[in-house]
């Protein structure tokens, strides 16, 4: 998790260039996270900011 909105869009962008997966950058609180988007759960309280799809794929 990180603090700083820009730090967790780069890494979800390389992220989901590296691992070929789509990834979804997310709130909760007052920090960000990323997780590949198919390890979210619609149970899952949490603020989706954006979803990063590989080069290519769309």
């Amino acid at each position: 998790m990180a603090h700083d909105l820009s730090l967790a869009q780069s890494h979800a962008f390389h992220l989901c260039n590296d691992l070929m997966v789509p990834i979804t950058l997310f709130k909760s609180g007052d920090e960000f996270g990323v997780l590949p988007s198919d390890e979210l759960d619609d149970e899952d309280d949490l603020e989706i900011v954006h979803e990063y799809f590989p080069r290519g794929s769309h």
